[in-house]
Parts: structure tokens; C-alpha cells; sequence
């Protein structure tokens, strides 16, 4: 897997015993397709694409992405996911944020999109935080929750 996204497998035994040397450190690829690994073709394709406009309804500086609802939403693209990587300018985005985007199909199917070359255009009236800022209380508060796994 040498230059693609990895998520790494954590497995937790309950009766406190060790993995198996196989099991340790064991990678799967991602399913997210960051800027970093799309393929030149996909980037083209999205380029090709026009500037659409929409709003933020959610995004998550902790997780590494948010979804878009769409201006004029095509079929059955209500919700665009927007990965963090894609994201241009220096402020992070918020619900309610005005953005522009272009679509960028998803592979292997390529019958879903995701939004590249997201851009603010229009803030909300909620704080904005610059990404090189710490994460705020809220953030940290947020990344303690999804940590946290109820049995």
C-alpha cells in the first residue's frame, strides 16, 4: 500500500490478550479519496466539471470532513461529501458557510461525487477559526466523543 491512504486496524481483546503478530499493525486501504491520492484522470474530470454553489450542513476539523447540500441538487446527490483536504483558504468551514465547488466523480463506479476546490464565499455569523489555530474546547470535546465506544 506504499503512497495510499491507510486507516490502521485497532482491535481491543476483552480478555486483555495480545494480538497475533499478524493482526498487529494490519492496514487497509482507505475509502476516502483525498487529494492527495485521486489520479490525475479523476482530477480531470472534476475539473471539467462547472463551479456549483451550496451550504455547509456539517463539517467536522476532527474528522477530516463535512457534507454540502447543493444549490441545485442533481438526481440523487443531496448531500456532497467534501473531504478536509479539498478544502481551499485558510478558515474552516462551518455550518451554514456559503461555498462554491466543483464535483469530482468517485471511483471505481464513478456514479458518485465529492466536492473539490471548496471555497468560503459567504461566512456564517458563528466564530471562524483558522486551521493553523488549535482546536477550540468544542473540537476537543467532539474528538473525546467519537472516541469513546459504548458497549
Amino acid at each position: 500500500m506504499h503512497g495510499a491512504a491507510c486507516l490502521e486496524l485497532v482491535v481491543t481483546m476483552e480478555d486483555g490478550g495480545k494480538l497475533s503478530p499478524v493482526l498487529e499493525g494490519l492496514k487497509m486501504p482507505s475509502p476516502l479519496i483525498t487529494r492527495r491520492t485521486r489520479t490525475q484522470s479523476t482530477s480531470e474530470r472534476g475539473m471539467r466539471n462547472p463551479d456549483q454553489s451550496g451550504t455547509i450542513l456539517s463539517f467536522c476539523r476532527t474528522k477530516g470532513h463535512g457534507f454540502i447540500k447543493p444549490d441545485k441538487p442533481e438526481g440523487n446527490k443531496e448531500h456532497i461529501f467534501c473531504h478536509v483536504s479539498d478544502v481551499e483558504g485558510e478558515y474552516i468551514p462551518l455550518k451554514d458557510d456559503r461555498v462554491t465547488f466543483r464535483l469530482c466523480p468517485i471511483p471505481p463506479k464513478m456514479d458518485r461525487y465529492q466536492a473539490i476546490h471548496v471555497r468560503i464565499v459567504n461566512f456564517s455569523h458563528a466564530k471562524h477559526h483558522k486551521w493553523n489555530e488549535p482546536p477550540s474546547a468544542e473540537e476537543k470535546q467532539e474528538q473525546l466523543d467519537d472516541a469513546t465506544f459504548v458497549n
